[in-house]
């Protein structure tokens, strides 16, 4: 038997709570922030009011993409270009190589527990608030 560790309710909602906090200092620009489970599958999703269609779709996007290759965002985006290869060639149209995701890691095994995407500010501060999500989650 395995025994299989996953993020509570409870530790989604503080980072959720904590992220909004933040993005709502300034609501003159909008944001969504989307958190998945291990296998990409949505737990957890917000859009502030008036945010756009683009930044809705790649906040889930950039979360999916923290979860499935292990690894931030931007991380994933360096190592396709090391490679010279593109996202498109991975054939999965939900992976996204930018920046504004982290990864979720178990704290004593390393297991992918899931991602945190935010997208709607610039590239550095989408991962700082993503940052914030994952340092609420108190892993």
């Amino acid at each position: 038997m395995f025994d299989k560790p996953m993020l509570s309710l409870d530790q989604i909602q503080k980072a959720m709570n904590v992220m909004m906090a933040k993005a709502t200092e300034d609501s003159d620009r909008p944001l969504a922030i989307a958190i998945v489970d291990d296998v990409g599958d949505l737990i957890s999703y917000v859009r502030m009011d008036r945010c756009r269609k683009i930044p809705q779709r790649m906040a889930i996007r950039k979360a999916y993409t923290c979860a499935l290759s292990g690894q931030d965002s931007k991380d994933y985006a360096a190592r396709l270009k090391e490679q010279g290869r593109s996202v498109a060639e991975m054939g999965d149209p939900m992976l996204a190589a930018v920046q504004g995701g982290v990864v979720v890691l178990h704290p004593s095994t390393g297991a992918i527990l899931g991602g945190i995407g935010v997208s709607g500010l610039a590239a550095q501060e989408d991962e700082d608030i993503a940052n914030m999500g994952l340092n609420a989650l108190g892993l």
